[in-house]
């Protein structure tokens, strides 16, 4: 008995509910479509980059049920029933910036931008474990995003300051002075 490819690998249709930035969205995708098209293409959210598509460079780093996942590599059905978050969720209004945003620019964190939005929402990712990190955490936190700009260290001051503007409120003030990581003679 032949089977088709098509037949054997499922190029069919399939209806997808999916939460994303905080609304249902219900389409017919392919069953092969990824989910980094389907947010590109179908939803208009642009901040999702592709750049290796082979899940090497972390670009297409979105955030499913606050994770941190490559949406290169994930099937856009697998995405049924779950939450993603991309960058555009982050400020409600499209004036203001959230407070990571702030930080990475307030510290130069970003230069062309391509790895900015996966960078914003792995800090997201970090920031909510409530941990405080040294800096050389940080640089292994994020060390599944490459970036070919910056060299990292304003990335990782830029995680370290968001992580105080959200700890200690909008100004950052009020958590006591910023202690020295040894290991990398940033701070943290």
């Amino acid at each position: 008995m032949t089977t088709s490819t098509g037949s054997k690998y499922g190029t069919g249709q399939r209806t997808v509910t999916v939460r994303v930035n905080g609304r249902d969205v219900t389409r017919e995708v392919s069953t092969r479509t990824t989910l980094a098209d389907f947010l590109r293409d179908e939803l208009d959210l642009v901040s999702v980059h592709l750049g290796c598509e082979h899940g090497v460079c972390g670009c297409c780093t979105i955030l499913l049920d606050g994770h941190s996942v490559r949406s290169c590599l994930m099937l856009a059905v697998q995405a049924d029933g779950h939450a993603v978050e991309t960058v555009e969720s982050l400020s409600g209004n499209p004036a203001e910036l959230h407070p990571i945003q702030e930080s990475f620019a307030e510290e130069q964190g970003l230069q062309c931008g391509f790895c900015t939005p996966a960078m914003v929402l792995r800090t997201k990712e970090i920031i909510e474990t409530g941990r405080e990190l040294t800096d050389a955490e940080v640089r292994h936190e994020i060390s599944g995003i490459l970036c070919r700009c910056t060299g990292y260290q304003n990335i990782v001051n830029a995680v370290q300051s968001a992580s105080a503007k959200l700890r200690c409120g909008a100004a950052g003030a009020g958590c006591g002075t910023a202690a020295t990581d040894d290991s990398t003679g940033g701070r943290h």
